[in-house]
């Protein structure tokens, strides 16, 4: 596994302040309540502080800027308005999400989210009509439970999932989604908290 360090990135956020994404917010108690349990039972593996709220990343837009794009990571305020309008007359329908089982990525501990109507993905297609998204891998719908803080071995890690209990191999969630939400975090906080900018309604032109 790839260990994150705990220090400033200067040579990713060049100075800048806000980076933004669209995102899913998690606000069910007992799904959040389900996730700590996750979080507490691979703790000795995870990074910490983690303020970060739980949420599924839809879209990842790059560095807020109200001014001109300089740098290839840039987004403006214009192209979030864009984006804006163009959900607002596509007018999705609120939908549901299956909370799947825990894996992991080389760099954090995730579970999988099951999109079977494959919503995520029309939306995303959407949103890359106004820019490209700002990500090198291959979309994959997920809640990240935490970032790995040493260079621990897979069978670990995947020893350590075996040994959920069985409650938790087993419990079933359904992910209501009523609303999208633009937001940021800054980037000179590792794991820091989410910051919702606007609220995108399903089935409704409000937005606010």
């Amino acid at each position: 596994m790839v260990p994150t360090s705990i220090r400033d990135y200067p040579e990713w956020h060049l100075g800048r302040q806000n980076y933004a994404l669209w995102y899913l917010e998690i606000n069910d108690r007992k799904l959040v309540h389900y996730l700590d349990q996750l979080r507490a039972h691979f703790s000795e593996f995870l990074l910490e502080p983690n303020n970060r709220q739980y949420h599924v990343t839809l879209f990842i837009c790059g560095f807020l800027i109200h001014e001109t794009k300089i740098y290839s990571d840039d987004f403006s305020f214009g192209e979030f308005e864009q984006q804006r309008e163009i959900l607002r007359k596509e007018d999705f329908a609120p939908f549901h999400l299956k909370i799947g089982s825990v894996d992991s990525f080389s760099s954090a501990l995730f579970v999988e989210i099951r999109d079977t109507e494959n919503i995520l993905s029309q939306i995303r297609q959407k949103l890359s009509l106004v820019s490209n998204e700002i990500a090198a891998l291959e979309y994959c719908p997920h809640i990240t439970l935490g970032l790995y803080k040493k260079d621990y071995s897979s069978d670990l890690i995947l020893h350590k999932i075996s040994q959920l209990p069985v409650q938790y191999k087993q419990a079933e969630f359904d992910l209501k989604v009523e609303h999208l939400t633009f937001g940021y975090y800054q980037a000179q906080t590792l794991q820091g908290k989410l910051y919702p900018s606007q609220h995108l309604f399903l089935g409704d032109s409000c937005c606010n």
